[in-house]
């Protein structure tokens, strides 16, 4: 078949299919997030403090960033979603650190055997403007990940304008990881 020209077959020398990844289990993971801005409440972003004239509406202190970041960990170690381990109707929840809930997730998928290799975010938000804050961000982030800050990179970007987050009527966030167990 033509198909079979193109295809590789990787084998040992005693013709068992080779390992490709030799030990390790890669895992890729996704998350999303997203919050309404309202008035009187700190905006909290990567675990950080951001000056702002608004804050994140949740149960929780509404850190959209790291709550991508931990519906990513969790995918990746096919553990559910932020929802299902900490669910906004248990008053334990209320007005959590969200550094916190990383570090518990941080340390659940590492009793799996499972460590960050990284992680790529990106926020929208259309202000304020989060360029100055993101070194203090992913700063924040390796030290709760226990890692290195060149594994963690944050991306900010506006709406133009469009939408609700746009209009800033509020902020959302996307993360993606890759998590290994080696073994």
């Amino acid at each position: 078949m033509q198909d079979e020209e193109r295809s590789l077959k990787l084998t040992t020398d005693n013709q068992q299919p080779a390992t490709l990844f030799k030990g390790h289990m890669p895992r890729v993971g996704m998350g999303y997030d997203s919050h309404r801005l309202v008035a009187e409440r700190p905006l909290i972003l990567g675990g950080i403090t951001v000056p702002h004239a608004m804050g994140l509406q949740g149960h929780s202190d509404a850190d959209v960033l790291l709550h991508a970041l931990i519906d990513a960990l969790l995918g990746a170690a096919g553990e559910g979603d932020i929802g299902r381990l900490f669910p906004d109707t248990d008053p334990r929840w209320l007005g959590a650190d969200s550094a916190d809930l990383l570090l518990q997730v941080r340390s659940s998928i590492e009793e799996r055997g499972f460590h960050l290799v990284n992680a790529d975010m990106t926020v929208i938000a259309q202000a304020p403007r989060l360029a100055p804050y993101i070194p203090h961000m992913r700063q924040r982030i390796a030290e709760i990940m226990m890692t290195d800050t060149e594994n963690i990179n944050i991306k900010a970007k506006t709406a133009e304008g469009m939408g609700p987050i746009g209009n800033g009527e509020g902020m959302e966030a996307y993360a993606i990881v890759l998590i290994e167990r080696s073994g």
